[in-house]
């Protein structure tokens, strides 16, 4: 029997105290005293910075030549524009790495330089530089090699480049070694020495400040001409589709170009992005971090999961628009094929999980594997794994040449890096952050590796972790949820990492109306709540099962974001639900 989409009681909710300077906050400002809470669980707490946070602007993005290794870089860059060298991009196949090659791509094509990029095939060559595509690079007479959201681990291979006279930039933003790749300059937000503000920067936002640094080096002064400068805002939008894809917190800067990139978008003349946006029929309306990370993000990944990232990187860089038409609709079809193989391989994982007893308490980590499994779409579903049964979660696909590709995804307090590091003997190379790793290793110590890593698991996840937390910002009753509190909190948009969506709780609701099943699948759940006299439509996206579970329920506690919804030229509030509790 396949697991429910909704389990009851299976999140830990965590009410944050209220403080009593949020009302003074609040009078300042101007705004509902709860919108002032929800800014102080984030720890903004200054007037000034509350007006920072709500209105952004592009003047709040740190003065580039404060990045590590940017002035360097960018002086190299362009010695090698100005004797005509030829440059290559070389970039990661996801969405920030493909965003970050057109960034820069398209600053170096402005000024007539020699520019190419290179993207590696995801299942033939895997994540970062490899040994085979840098032969080729160097043999058709490159110059320059430009890494991008990748190279910081790649010392080792780059000293290949080095060695035949290639002068190597490396830009990234992933985790520092022990040691830096000996080039001639390298870029990233958390260089040793550098006091950069925002150690938080995506791949994209680091080709972005590189981009931008660039431009004033080749113009010869802080202030640059008025073409860069309206290149460099219209760049705004691929570092935002870039920054919010790839899960970076969305504060600080990061959501200065969040917000500004996503406005941009709407009104972007880039073909590319104009077909991205017609084929997911998002052109002329406005554009939000939901549709960024499960509309158009799913799109750009789709080529690289199911066949080659470089064509997403041809539709943002130099292709006409027919041809971006052309490659838009590939990536629909694309994505299309991504979603059917993932759902297969989510069912049998599912299946395989439980029949196996993983989700069992003494069992704190989730390993499996199958022949039979796409390697492009398995982190997907162990993020989906994540989801369900509350622990980290590994898939890997075993190929032909008896070797297994895997994908990890963890859970807040559990670092995935390390857990492999930890486990490293097993593995052929490893990488990855916090939350999300990649592995290979031969088949054969599969099983050894399993036992180990679920060990690990075992030996530094509480039982209390395995119950995934849901922050809860405030207290309130349901009367208080209204619309200028909706329209206040729906300015604390775009929502992600570091600034998640608004929660609210509300004790005691009355079930007013038999909940019902929504939507094609019937996953999600529709309701109406009742409070003294005041009545509200909830909404549980993949909570359908809750259908089923209030069939004879009365009062239930709901946690979720109250939200504006028009619908028939009316407007109204929803609670977007989160968790429902009961006795």
């Amino acid at each position: 029997m396949a697991a429910r989409a909704w389990r009851p009681n299976s999140r830990r909710w965590q009410v944050t105290a209220k403080s009593a300077a949020a009302g003074e906050l609040a009078r300042r400002l101007g705004s509902d005293p709860l919108v002032a809470q929800v800014l102080y669980n984030r720890g903004v707490t200054d007037l000034d910075d509350a007006r920072a946070f709500l209105e952004p602007k592009l003047s709040d993005l740190h003065d580039p030549q404060l990045l590590g290794g940017a002035v360097a870089a960018a002086q190299r860059i362009a010695a090698a524009v100005a004797a005509g060298h030829r440059i290559v991009i070389y970039g990661d196949y996801d969405v920030d790495g493909i965003t970050a090659v057109a960034i820069l791509h398209a600053c170096l094509r402005m000024v007539g330089a020699d520019v190419h990029f290179y993207v590696p095939h995801r299942l033939e060559e895997g994540y970062g530089v490899n040994a085979e595509a840098l032969d080729k690079i160097i043999a058709d007479g490159t110059k320059l090699l430009i890494t991008v959201d990748c190279g910081i681990s790649a010392g080792e291979t780059l000293r290949r480049a080095t060695a035949a006279g290639v002068e190597v930039v490396v830009t990234d933003h992933h985790g520092l070694g022990p040691e830096l790749p000996d080039v001639a300059a390298v870029v990233h937000p958390r260089l040793p020495g550098s006091e950069y503000p925002n150690g938080d920067l995506a791949g994209a936002g680091v080709a972005f400040k590189l981009a931008w640094q660039l431009a004033r080096t080749l113009c010869g002064s802080d202030r640059v001409d008025e073409p860069m400068r309206d290149f460099l805002v219209d760049a705004t939008s691929l570092a935002a589709l870039g920054t919010i894809a790839d899960i970076v917190p969305l504060v600080g800067e990061n959501r200065s170009l969040a917000v500004h990139g996503l406005r941009g978008l709407t009104h972007s003349r880039h073909p590319g992005i104009c077909a991205l946006l017609e084929s997911a029929n998002l052109a002329g309306g406005p554009v939000d971090a939901f549709h960024v990370g499960f509309v158009l993000a799913p799109r750009i990944n789709a080529c690289g999961r199911m066949g080659h990232a470089r064509l997403a990187v041809e539709m943002l860089t130099d292709a006409p628009p027919d041809r971006c038409r052309k490659i838009a609709q590939c990536l629909v079809q694309q994505n299309a094929e991504r979603q059917r193989t993932e759902r297969a391989i989510a069912a049998e994982a599912t299946e395989m999980v439980t029949e196996r007893g993983l989700d069992a308490a003494g069992n704190r980590a989730i390993v499996l594997w199958s022949q039979d499994w796409h390697a492009g779409v398995i982190g997907i579903v162990a993020a989906r794994l994540v989801d369900r049964f509350t622990r980290p979660a590994i898939l890997l696909s075993v190929n032909g040449d008896g070797r297994a590709q895997g994908s990890g995804r963890s859970v807040p307090g559990f670092d995935m890096r390390e857990a492999l590091a930890a486990c490293s003997r097993h593995l052929l190379n490893f990488g990855g952050h916090a939350m999300a790793g990649g592995l290979r290793l031969e088949s054969e110590k599969l099983e050894a590796f399993a036992e180990d890593f679920i060990a690990y698991a075992n030996a530094h996840l509480s039982s209390e972790q395995l119950a995934a937390p849901l922050a809860i910002d405030v207290e309130s009753p349901l009367a208080a949820l209204n619309h200028r509190l909706a329209d206040h909190l729906a300015r604390m948009a775009p929502f992600g990492q570091g600034n998640a969506e608004p929660v609210v709780v509300v004790r005691g609701c009355r079930v007013l109306t038999p909940p019902r099943r929504m939507g094609r699948s019937g996953g999600t759940v529709g309701l109406m709540l009742g409070q003294g006299s005041a009545r509200m439509r909830a909404v549980g996206f993949g909570m359908g099962d809750l259908a089923d579970e209030l069939v004879v329920v009365h009062t239930i506690d709901v946690a979720g974001m109250p939200i504006l919804n028009t619908f028939n030229g009316r407007t109204s509030v929803e609670l977007k639900l989160k968790d429902v509790r009961w006795e």
